[in-house]
């Protein structure tokens, strides 16, 4: 009887020397675009002929892979849809992840933040359990609580800064000493962690392109993760001019840094006529070609 054996993430990353930023700016020089592949699959909205359990959505977040993933400078599953299955969807998610090819970098949507202990744990799950490239984390606690996963070199945390829900203003937007916004406070500070070494970018949301200005111009410098565009109804224009950093070294690099996601506006082709695989992919391109740079 055969055995399957679990890639490890020495296996699934492409190279454990090479810093993200730099895979990154690899991955965008070969797609020539922004695009960050969204992976959300929501049982209740799959596709016909996916069954509404974790095997049709394990089925269907490889589909996407497949069909998209050549168009993506980076894939992001929101590992929530996962975790919802218990043990079963994080096995599903690890399969999902050793499909991802090794040149395009896998950002674990898990938004992870919590005491040094915890923290270090949640490190552990997703940088070496799971072999993410890049995760997002959650700054309300503060820098020590996400330190555990600051302190690889070849990974990379993308903090939350100004998100694209519609509530996203009731605490994000409260101006706080010296009478900026905290979203601007936080821009600073992970600013100056960046400063010191820390691998640090920041999550901006495409529906609020005035912050988005706002917040470029307290970090020059940093990588952008954008999601909001599409199904949300985010500024693209606005993305697309003040997403990617403008002061070195990020800023000399292919793409400057920025990643815009897409979730919705390509795992939807899939519900037109025809084949679902050649839908998402004609809708990939389509998005590829509109976030080129």
């Amino acid at each position: 009887m055969s055995v399957a054996v679990k890639p490890s993430s020495r296996q699934l990353v492409a190279s454990a020397s090479v810093r993200y930023l730099d895979r990154l700016a690899r991955r965008i020089e070969v797609v020539g675009n922004h695009l960050c592949l969204g992976i959300d699959p929501d049982p209740a909205t799959l596709p016909s002929g996916f069954s509404r359990d974790v095997r049709g959505v394990e089925a269907f977040a490889r589909l996407l892979i497949e069909a998209a993933g050549p168009y993506a400078a980076a894939i992001k599953p929101n590992i929530a849809f996962f975790e919802a299955f218990g043990s079963e969807g994080i096995a599903a998610l690890e399969r999902v992840r050793a499909a991802v090819p090794a040149d395009v970098p896998f950002i674990a949507d898990a938004k992870r933040g919590d005491i040094s202990t915890t923290a270090a744990r949640q490190a552990a799950a997703l940088y070496d359990s799971l072999g993410a490239d890049a995760v997002t984390a959650n700054p309300y606690l503060g820098r020590e609580a996400i330190l555990p996963l600051l302190e690889r070199s070849d990974r990379f945390v993308y903090v939350l800064c100004r998100t694209s829900n519609p509530g996203a203003g009731e605490f994000q937007n409260l101006a706080v000493e010296g009478g900026d916004p905290l979203y601007v406070h936080v821009a600073r500070s992970v600013s100056s962690w960046a400063e010191r070494g820390d691998p640090v970018g920041l999550v901006v949301g495409a529906t609020a392109p005035a912050e988005l200005a706002h917040i470029r111009a307290a970090a020059p410098a940093l990588a952008f993760l954008v999601p909001g565009i599409g199904a949300q109804g985010g500024d693209l224009d606005a993305v697309l001019r003040d997403g990617p950093a403008i002061a070195p070294p990020v800023a000399e690099t292919r793409g400057g840094g920025l990643v815009i996601n897409v979730s919705r506006g390509i795992a939807s082709a899939a519900n037109n006529e025809g084949d679902p695989g050649a839908q998402i992919a004609s809708a990939a391109e389509g998005w590829a070609q509109r976030l080129q740079c």
